[in-house]
């Protein structure tokens, strides 16, 4: 048992320090504080920011396709990004297809010239934004997670009709599923919570395995983008409205049980209501997890910066540890507070009729 939590605290070490390095190649010992400075926060840009080459380790990383829709699709792999340098001596990074060049602007793609200038409209704003529907590392990281939970309840389910008694991994998961079910679908949704119970499933599974896939020393954090849970928001908020019932709108627009004139005042604020929901649900999703890795990359990065064994090896090693044992609980936290909060606007949306 003591040699099993020694090598927990060896991965979970490994996991911090893997993923603050990833991708980057660290300065010497003896740099100036301003260049060690400068490589933490890229490395906090890196970890927080998607990107279109998945990095394993510093030097190792697998290009991806970058698929833009101009003149056309153009794709090719972001291994054809080069950099050069203009006359001025500045370094941009491009890439060519089908006699074009493109480059990466404040994270989105432009279309620029052979030296990487993007051009500017009058109001200083850079012109020529192509669609951009490449694989980034974020889009891989959720088409594996969705096949890896696909495959692993699909197999979980088939050896309950082995056995009814749960076996391996169903007796951890077992409880979870039942306690989503009796204490988060019934008690919000009701007698339909039948209908709900796939998306809560799959949408607590889903956000918890993707903020656990950020705890890796692959640092790839997919929930603290804000397209990532604005999609899962949307997702709530689209199954709110199409299965809500009458009594759901009439409460929004008519609300029974109070004096007319106040209706005409409250149907404004309960229909704004409607929106600002999944917003909340967007924020809340994306901003804990985001600040829970800025504040744990930026213990890292005073360890590192410090250049002192006294507190690399002192208090910041021992903060950095804890929380990152409090983020694996935040991680199962914030998947609960999501399937929560969509189950209530599910129950809210199958009210019966008040009498």
């Amino acid at each position: 048992m003591k040699l099993k939590k020694l090598g927990l605290f060896v991965v979970v070490l490994f996991s911090m320090l893997s993923g603050f390095a990833s991708g980057h190649e660290a300065p010497p010992a003896n740099a100036p504080k301003e260049v060690k400075q400068r490589y933490v926060d890229e490395v906090k840009e890196h970890h927080l920011h998607d990107d279109h080459s998945f990095t394993i380790m510093p030097g190792v990383s697998i290009p991806l396709p970058v698929i833009l829709f101009d003149d056309g699709v153009q794709f090719f792999m972001s291994s054809n990004f080069k950099e050069v340098k203009d006359k001025h001596g500045h370094v941009h990074t491009i890439a060519e297809s089908g006699g074009n060049y493109y480059t990466i602007h404040h994270g989105h793609m432009y279309k620029c010239n052979e030296h990487g200038h993007v051009e500017y409209d009058k109001e200083g704003h850079a012109v020529g934004k192509v669609l951009d529907f490449s694989i980034t590392k974020n889009v891989v990281i959720i088409l594996l997670m969705s096949v890896f939970l696909f495959f692993f309840f699909k197999k979980m389910a088939q050896r309950y009709g082995q056995s009814a008694v749960p076996q391996k991994s169903a007796s951890f998961f077992e409880p979870i599923i039942v306690f989503i079910r009796d204490d988060i679908a019934i008690p919000n949704i009701g007698k339909n919570y039948e209908k709900y119970m796939g998306y809560l499933l799959t949408v607590f599974f889903f956000v918890w395995f993707l903020n656990l896939a950020g705890l890796t020393p692959f640092g790839v954090s997919v929930t603290n983008n804000i397209a990532v849970t604005a999609s899962l928001a949307i997702l709530t908020f689209l199954i709110t409205n199409l299965t809500a019932n009458k009594h759901y709108w009439g409460h929004i627009f008519w609300m029974p049980g109070v004096p007319k004139p106040m209706r005409i005042v409250l149907a404004p604020i309960e229909l704004l209501g409607i929106f600002i929901k999944p917003f909340s649900l967007m924020i809340r999703l994306f901003a804990n997890m985001t600040a829970g890795h800025i504040v744990i990359m930026s213990i890292l990065g005073l360890m590192y910066t410090a250049n002192s064994i006294g507190v690399a090896a002192g208090p910041s090693a021992l903060l950095t540890f804890v929380l990152s044992l409090l983020e694996l609980l935040v991680a199962a936290l914030q998947a609960y507070i999501f399937t929560m909060l969509s189950a209530l606007y599910f129950g809210s949306a199958n009210e019966e009729p008040h009498h």
